[in-house]
């Protein structure tokens, strides 16, 4: 049986810039690091830099996203920080709690959000989505 999530493997081109971006950007903490890839730890996650030539650097399409939490006083600091940074924003927030949805140097999609799962089935028993069951 499954026990919980693991660990997060993202493809890179850029193992060096990559790896400035989630260590200085983002605030990972490196763990190790190798001629193509390295771990890095945010809390409880555990992320894999992996380099692969074969990553394009098209632009996101989907709503798939990574999500990383962040304490409502230090949203709008971490916020100004990440555009000072020059990321790209690929979605405007529309769900409860603040969240900020930016792009990674290999187009991956990320996002810093207010809140948690708690607070977002709060806020959908208020108003929920078409056709939403509760369990």
């Amino acid at each position: 049986m499954l026990s919980g999530f693991n660990h997060l493997t993202l493809a890179v081109s850029d193992l060096d810039r990559s790896f400035a971006f989630y260590t200085d950007t983002l605030g990972f903490s490196p763990k190790a690091r190798w001629s193509r890839g390295a771990y890095l730890t945010l809390g409880d996650l555990w992320l894999c830099l992996a380099l692969d030539n074969t990553r394009s650097e098209q632009p996101h399409h989907d709503y798939t996203h990574y999500a990383f939490s962040i304490a409502p006083e230090n949203f709008a600091t971490f916020v100004a920080r990440l555009r000072a940074s020059g990321v790209k924003e690929w979605k405007d927030n529309h769900s409860e709690g603040e969240s900020l949805y930016f792009l990674d140097p290999d187009q991956h999609a990320l996002e810093i959000h207010c809140g948690d799962l708690a607070s977002r089935l709060a806020a959908c028993r208020e108003k929920p989505y078409s056709d939403m069951v509760f369990y």
